[in-house]
């Protein structure tokens, strides 16, 4: 590791910083008077500090002449290529029914529903343009997150606390990232990480992590809009009394 990759490291922990103490705040402060408006600027900021992350990271990479594969962007091969396509498939058959199922459920059960979702509520899709908006942000962090977390931050790491240890703290970084969601937020966000950091390291590619990250974010956006999509009038009433 060079003295430049400290440096990208250190901007990821402002980032990071950034976005826990400055971000998310603004967030929880606008919502409660323009809960849509607040949603599409917290989704556009995170798309734009993960994509200066992005580039900053494929810049550095570019300037010090490594290859690709040392970060892991590259394709599976043999019989990794065919596992890597069946946890992608994996991943769609547990999603499937799921939305298959709210697409037909009454108005009355998903109201029930909608109080799973808690506070998070205020961060999730209600209207179609807001869902596309949020698919945006799924595929930028399914892209982004990987790159920055399972591909930067565990090479870089890797060469000086060897690559278990490595993996452990990307994933420890990765769960604090979403510390916004609460403790149980973290322990299921770094569950996920946990996961995804196997599947970089069993196949030894970024590409399936990238893949199955993007489609859950994509899968569990679907699903909080099949759900708050008819209650935009009550979240809204909600919003406003507290």
């Amino acid at each position: 590791m060079e003295t430049l990759d400290l440096v990208y490291l250190g901007l990821v922990a402002v980032a990071l910083l950034a976005d826990h103490f400055v971000i998310w705040p603004r967030f929880v402060r606008s919502s409660r008077a323009e809960p849509q408006l607040a949603r599409l600027a917290l989704w556009k900021s995170w798309m734009g500090m993960l994509w200066v992350l992005s580039l900053a990271a494929a810049l550095l990479w570019i300037y010090l002449h490594r290859p690709w594969d040392l970060m892991g962007l590259h394709l599976p091969t043999g019989w990794r290529i065919w596992t890597s396509a069946g946890a992608v498939l994996a991943v769609v058959a547990l999603y499937a029914p799921t939305i298959s199922k709210l697409c037909r459920i009454s108005a009355e059960r998903k109201a029930a529903l909608r109080t799973r979702f808690g506070d998070h509520a205020e961060m999730l899709p209600e209207t179609q343009r807001e869902l596309a908006w949020f698919i945006a942000l799924s595929l930028t962090a399914g892209f982004c997150e990987e790159l920055i977390f399972r591909g930067y931050l565990i090479w870089a790491l890797h060469t000086v606390v060897g690559l278990c240890a490595a993996a452990a703290l990307s994933c420890l970084v990765f769960a604090l990232a979403h510390s916004y969601q609460g403790v149980s937020g973290i322990i299921k966000t770094g569950g996920i990480g946990a996961l995804l950091t196997v599947i970089v390291l069993a196949f030894g590619s970024l590409i399936p992590a990238i893949v199955i990250h993007a489609l859950i974010d994509v899968a569990q956006g679907v699903v909080a809009w099949l759900v708050l999509r008819q209650f935009p009038a009550a979240k809204q009433t909600v919003a406003a009394v507290s």
